[in-house]
């Protein structure tokens, strides 16, 4: 399989944003119509979306539902949702409205036998985010860091049915530092599930390498500033991953 391409549209207040190092008072604003920006990236070819709801990973339940529920009536590929979902009422809503997958993050940490039902009642839907600071898993919107190291939460999910793990640089998400790569293509050998990269991505060569470790396991990347600031072709983007 090739390397799947996700733009990313990350949510606060409604309005699309990227962060730097998750931190909500480094926001940069884009735009103010969700939906628009995923037609864009629909008409770029991308067959699938990553949408985070930032004040909901804050809050803890959706604060931006309205936003999610435009972009998921308009994108015509698959939507991945993130952000506050850690209620089984939560993750069927949200099925139930048509989004493909759903990202669980501080849930999969304080609550795995969580994961483990949701991944049961919906097969191939649930995405365990794995979070890092230097090493260790970050929960509550990247607010706190645990003890907890990237591939022991990992591990836990081996047999759970995930249809794949969300791991994100934190230290280097929105910063255009560039992806971890030997981190992500580490943790891909290390598990059986497949994983997506995230956090830092800079340009089209990272693609490239990424592309070249899908037989290692890496299914997708996920890439947000690179593309609004002009750095990095989303169409050229998804043709690197499909030839590789």
């Amino acid at each position: 399989m090739s390397l799947i391409v996700f733009p990313a549209i990350d949510l606060k207040n409604g309005q699309v944003v990227r962060l730097a190092e998750g931190d909500m008072d480094r926001a940069t604003i884009y735009g103010d119509d969700p939906a628009a920006q995923a037609m864009l990236f629909a008409d770029a070819g991308a067959g699938h979306l990553h949408v985070v709801d930032l004040d909901g990973a804050f809050a803890g339940e959706s604060r931006n539902g309205d936003a999610v529920r435009a972009i998921v009536q308009r994108f015509p590929g698959h939507v991945q949702l993130g952000g506050g979902i850690r209620t089984p009422e939560s993750v069927e809503a949200w099925f139930d409205a048509g989004v493909a997958r759903v990202v669980i993050g501080t849930a999969a940490l304080e609550n795995p036998q969580f994961v483990r039902e949701m991944a049961a009642a919906f097969p191939g839907g649930i995405v365990v985010a794995v979070d890092a600071r230097d090493g260790m898993i970050a929960t509550k919107g990247w607010a706190e860091v645990s003890t907890t190291p990237v591939v022991d939460l990992a591990r836990r999910f081996e047999d759970a049915g995930v249809a794949a793990l969300l791991f994100t640089d934190v230290g280097r998400d929105g910063l255009l530092k560039g992806c971890n790569l030997e981190a992500t293509v580490d943790l891909a050998r290390a598990v059986s599930i497949p994983v997506i990269a995230s956090g830092g991505v800079k340009g089209i060569d990272e693609i490239h390498v990424l592309a070249l470790h899908a037989r290692d396991g890496v299914e997708g990347v996920i890439t947000g500033r690179a593309l609004y600031d002009g750095r990095l072709d989303l169409a050229a983007a998804i043709n690197v991953a499909a030839a590789a």
